[in-house]
């Protein structure tokens, strides 16, 4: 782990956000949703070298916590929490690279917060509302969602990857979500189901306000996501933008499975910003 890490607590009127800061140099912020700082954390430690890098917990997961466990997670929310989070550090405006629901938060933040952020790197965001298909996918997630309600888990789960185009054995789908499991874990899994896996999939982006914006929007894409959902949802958005997505090693977790492969990539693009 870098030896300049810091991390903190930070208060806001709904929330206490728990966050990472690493390096220094100009600001880098690493998001997800629902994954937390901790799948980040190698990669971060890599861009530690040359940038000061930013990590969070996204509200309602795992160390930031909510006043109302209730309260839906909406992109809206949360990029407010990363316009917070960039304020308080003091080192903007930020280069934001977001994955999947990280990728919707921060989208919305160059949305809603254009000063806070120069560029935003969209990994993979599963916006479910650019596709054709849109109400079939709504209505797959929606099945995903009660599903996991009536307490069929494993069940739940398996609608999701098929739903994404991710196929995994099933005595894997068993081993990661069957048995005896980190309430932690358990805790963050029911919080996205219920609270934020919804509100990422249907947000609606103003394409054309991210378009014609101040902001330098960047949409990526997984080598290895060849005829993955989220492969068509990215597509349909740089289609929106009128730009070619850039495609990054690895597939739609590629910057936590092998981060070494993936730096020098995130590398050249954030020196283009």
């Amino acid at each position: 782990m870098n030896q300049t890490l810091t991390a903190q607590t930070l208060d806001l009127d709904d929330t206490r956000l728990y966050y990472e800061v690493r390096g220094t140099g100009p600001l880098v912020v690493l998001v997800g949703a629902p994954m937390d700082a901790r799948s980040f954390a190698p990669l971060a430690d890599l861009l530690a070298t040359e940038y000061t890098v930013l990590t969070t917990d996204s509200r309602g997961i795992n160390r930031s916590l909510l006043d109302d466990p209730a309260q839906d997670s909406t992109p809206e929310l949360r990029a407010g929490d990363l316009a917070a989070l960039i304020t308080h550090v003091g080192a903007g405006p930020a280069i934001a690279f977001g994955s999947s629901g990280g990728a919707v938060s921060v989208l919305a933040l160059a949305q809603h917060h254009p000063d806070l952020v120069s560029t935003v790197i969209a990994h993979e965001p599963p916006l479910l509302n650019l596709l054709d298909d849109r109400a079939e996918q709504h209505a797959l997630s929606a099945d995903q969602r009660a599903t996991y309600l009536s307490g069929d888990v494993i069940g739940a789960w398996r609608k999701f990857f098929a739903q994404a185009n991710l196929f995994l054995p099933e005595d894997a789908i068993d081993g990661m979500f069957g048995g005896e499991r980190d309430p932690q874990a358990v805790a963050d899994e029911r919080f996205w189901f219920l609270h934020e896996l919804g509100e990422s999939v249907s947000w609606q982006p103003d394409v054309d306000a991210l378009r014609d914006g101040p902001v330098h929007i960047v949409v990526g894409i997984g080598e290895d996501s060849a005829g993955q959902l989220c492969e068509r949802t990215s597509t349909a958005l740089a289609a929106g933008l009128g730009i070619v997505p850039t495609r990054f090693p690895g597939d739609h977790t590629g910057f936590a499975e092998d981060p070494d492969a993936f730096d020098p990539t995130l590398r050249a693009v954030l020196a283009d910003s």
